[in-house]
């Protein structure tokens, strides 16, 4: 019988978590939180923190709090618990998820370094490089600054993208994706990018949802400690924290 837990993750990934969550009756409490915050990895780890001490307060028959989300920025490390076990699985960010393991991800990525990720999820909550991101970010500076001064700033914008070469779709086609695949292409051509597919596997993004959390693939930290990145496949591992 699987521990009674809580699992906080990033809006990212709530089709796919909420999917494989359904009718677990072991999941006590789902928390989602905005995309974006590995952005701020000190906004990214107050918000968790401030989660976590909630559900330890608030929910105390969850044994163990899961985090749909990677290092992320580093946004992770530091978070600790006081009575549960946390729980997060090894991998760099929420694609790792989506593709199924750290090491298909690391594969993809030395093959191709450039990538730029997409999903539905991603598609959904932020404006990807794109016409659409384009236009959308000129007009903000245009209003705000200036044509002048928005040339330029979207002169830099686009520079930021010359680190990338391809827009790379994947889903685990758990809600239709369709449209969002076609929207990746236009991106890619709009950018003059290559376009490539990746089909998900939903075997890492169920475990997390099961409570059975393979060592190779999870890190389940005890209350006080804390996680930390390694410089190995392992992606983080535990430190007791101050």
């Amino acid at each position: 019988m699987s521990v009674p837990i809580a699992i906080i993750y990033c809006a990212v990934l709530e089709d796919e978590i909420e999917t494989f969550a359904k009718d677990l009756s072991h999941v006590i409490r789902l928390e989602k939180l905005p995309q974006g915050l590995h952005n701020e990895p000190d906004r990214l780890r107050s918000s968790l923190q401030a989660i976590v001490d909630d559900i330890e307060m608030n929910t105390p028959e969850v044994d163990s709090i899961v985090v749909g989300y990677g290092l992320c920025s580093r946004g992770t490390e530091g978070v600790v618990t006081k009575r549960c076990k946390f729980v997060v699985p090894r991998a760099h960010d929420c694609i790792t998820l989506l593709l199924g393991s750290k090491e298909r991800y690391a594969e993809y990525v030395k093959a191709h370094p450039g990538t730029y990720w997409y999903s539905p999820g991603w598609n959904r909550h932020h404006i990807a490089p794109g016409k659409q991101r384009y236009e959308t970010l000129r007009a903000q500076y245009a209003e705000r600054f200036g044509e002048e001064d928005a040339d330029f700033l979207m002169e830099e914008e686009q520079h930021w993208f010359s680190t990338y070469d391809r827009a790379t779709f994947v889903d685990l086609r758990v809600i239709p994706s369709e449209s969002d695949q076609e929207y990746t292409q236009e991106c890619a051509t709009w950018l003059g990018w290559n376009y490539d597919r990746q089909v998900g596997d939903p075997s890492l993004m169920q475990a997390l949802v099961s409570g059975v959390w393979p060592a190779d693939q999870f890190l389940v930290l005890e209350p006080g400690e804390t996680l930390r990145m390694t410089a190995n496949e392992q992606v983080i591992e535990a430190h007791h924290a101050s």
